[in-house]
């Protein structure tokens, strides 16, 4: 995996998290937050970490925006701040720009001015928890669009014993499964000739309605 280049702006709780997985991933982080005791608790985790209001167009234009592969934007609380720092950042020529929002109404106004994409992450957990515990068969859910997502669920117990090719998903329902689990390992290299077996779990993605309706969830 290639290593990126990342300045994150926002160090509340959602903000750190995501500072800590990319540093975790081997990227480089510049931090930004106007609360000191914020920068302070991350400054020897990411990059370089600096104290500043990155609503501030010129103290964004210090930071050389253009040179970072993404700019994440985390700010929380302080919308008109958030949207501010959005815009300055795809004005001074960042690459890619994504911003957290907390409503509709905010995430409509981010990709209109400057957003490239908006993490809504909120709205995403509690769209997890509504498919992940309402079903004894999901065990994770990730949305790829409106339409659709890649589900992990427990392998059919009719399909016990059968192979991909006798399942044939993806010639009736256009529905593709990317890898099967077991015990903590995945296999990635799926053939028609693969055999489900007991206490699996398969990767599936396609279409939201046509994957309920397959496994009925």
């Amino acid at each position: 995996m290639k290593t990126k280049s990342i300045l994150l702006i926002g160090l509340g709780r959602f903000g750190r998290h995501i500072a800590e997985n990319l540093v975790a991933m081997g990227h480089q982080v510049m931090a930004i937050d106007h609360n000191e005791d914020r920068v302070n608790s991350i400054s020897s985790l990411v990059t370089n970490a600096l104290i500043g209001d990155a609503s501030s167009e010129e103290f964004l234009s210090t930071l050389g925006v253009s040179n970072f592969d993404v700019c994440i934007v985390t700010i929380s609380g302080d919308f008109q701040a958030s949207l501010e720092t959005t815009c300055y950042l795809k004005e001074m020529g960042a690459k890619v720009v994504v911003s957290r929002a907390e409503r509709d109404g905010q995430a409509r106004l981010l990709l209109r001015n400057g957003a490239d994409e908006v993490i809504y992450p909120e709205k995403q957990l509690a769209q997890w928890v509504a498919i992940r515990y309402t079903s004894d068969n999901i065990t994770d859910y990730i949305e790829i669009d409106s339409e659709h997502a890649i589900f992990e669920i427990k392998v059919p117990q009719n399909w016990i014993g059968k192979s991909v090719g006798q399942i044939d998903i993806r010639r009736k329902f256009n529905v593709n499964i990317m890898g099967i689990k077991k015990e903590g390992s995945i296999n990635l290299n799926i053939t028609s000739d693969t055999v489900f077996e007991e206490n699996e779990t398969i990767l599936v993605l396609g279409e939201l309605r046509l994957i309920q309706k397959i496994f009925r969830l």
